[in-house]
């Protein structure tokens, strides 16, 4: 399994190009970590990421979702009553986790792995501009898999709708 820095050197920030490029794989080499592709990235650029800072002082990300009544959720969750689907935000909270695992080392493909407990506080509606994701590190552990586990904020045009607590997302390495 190649060593994602091998292919990558780490940013303190990414645009939306970059994010795409790293949805067609390849970003972090060969059988890494990758993004899902658009519609299914939640997120517009990466505006911080690092290995010491957050909540426990291990590392964190903040990305940000620019919100407009077009996207495609809006459509077809509940007519009539849009509001982005709640498993969207916390996915994008397992798709942050798994950049970070990749950004900071770890080989293999991200793949969520649960969560302790999750809570709305509030809607992401089509009158909402901006969606930003803050993930502070818990546990980051290297070994044959590589394990992160963090708590996770979504703000909604800066007011806290979501909290998740213990995500957890594991590197899965293809078996020879």
């Amino acid at each position: 399994m190649a060593d994602p820095h091998e292919f990558h050197t780490p940013k303190s920030h990414y645009t939306k190009d970059d994010l795409i490029l790293s949805g067609r794989g390849g970003y972090f080499g060969p059988g890494n970590a990758q993004l899902p592709a658009p519609p299914m990235l939640m997120m517009d650029w990466i505006t911080e990421l690092s290995l010491d800072a957050g909540e426990f002082g291990k590392g964190h990300i903040v990305a940000e979702l620019d919100i407009t009544p077009d996207l495609w959720f809006f459509d077809c969750h509940f007519p009539g009553d849009p509001v982005m689907p709640g498993c969207l935000g916390l996915d994008a909270m397992w798709q942050i986790l798994g950049y970070w695992l990749g950004w900071s080392g770890s080989p293999g493909k991200g793949r969520a792995l649960g969560v302790g407990e999750v809570r709305f506080r509030g809607d992401i509606t089509p009158a909402t501009r901006m969606v930003r994701y803050e993930v502070s590190m818990r546990q980051a552990r290297r070994g044959k898999l590589a394990l992160g586990v963090a708590n996770g904020r979504l703000f909604a045009d800066n007011v806290c709708v979501y909290v998740a607590t213990d995500l957890r997302v594991g590197m899965i390495r293809p078996t020879p």
